[in-house]
């Protein structure tokens, strides 16, 4: 038997056919799903030090578990002194198992190491079932070493859903886990 996540499981035995009753879906294709995730670490830096741009990506490497891409300038900027085909991002999509796995640290060892944390905001849905946040730091993950982060970067985070609306994305991803801001008003009138 090969190895499945265990949110993966629970996605599969608890959330789906709950999701399924509460919008009232006729088939279990229309029940939505998590897609995939995208990592995206923009770097000012990269044009004055090369250097920059292969630190991030090692560090983006060890918190996703695969293999980062760097992000390639298309058009050059004077102002900002940057070049076509310069290095000035990096960037990883995670799908199926390595999804699974990061979305279960995310939830439950990274966001609670935020400092001062309430919650993540419930409004940064695209209209299409798609969610997008930001993190300041990248040390908020564990698989980095305190004592190799030279400089603290932030990342975007995009969780692209099946969901045709926001309302169905944001019930899927509370579901999963994911803390909302919202989610503890709601639970106290209740």
């Amino acid at each position: 038997m090969s190895y499945v996540p265990r949110l993966k499981v629970k996605y599969d035995e608890e959330i789906a056919p709950k999701l399924m009753e509460q919008f009232g879906y006729k088939s279990p294709m229309q029940i939505p799903k998590l897609v995939k995730i995208t990592i995206n670490q923009g770097l000012g830096d990269a044009t004055s030090d090369k250097k920059v741009v292969d630190v991030a990506l090692n560090e983006l490497s060890l918190i996703t578990g695969q293999k980062a891409v760097p992000t390639i300038a298309r058009k050059s900027i004077s102002n900002f002194k940057l070049r076509e085909g310069m290095k000035i991002g990096a960037r990883a999509t995670l799908r199926k198992v390595v999804m699974w796995e990061f979305l279960d640290r995310i939830v439950t060892v990274a966001l609670p190491r935020v400092r001062d944390f309430r919650g993540i905001n419930d409004k940064s849905f695209d209209g299409r079932g798609n969610y997008s946040m930001g993190i300041k730091e990248q040390i908020i993950f564990p698989e980095l070493n305190m004592d190799k982060v030279t400089k603290i970067m932030g990342l975007g985070l995009t969780f692209v859903t099946t969901a045709k609306t926001d309302a169905e994305a944001l019930a899927l991803l509370k579901a999963l886990g994911m803390p909302f801001k919202n989610q503890n008003k709601e639970q106290q009138e209740n």
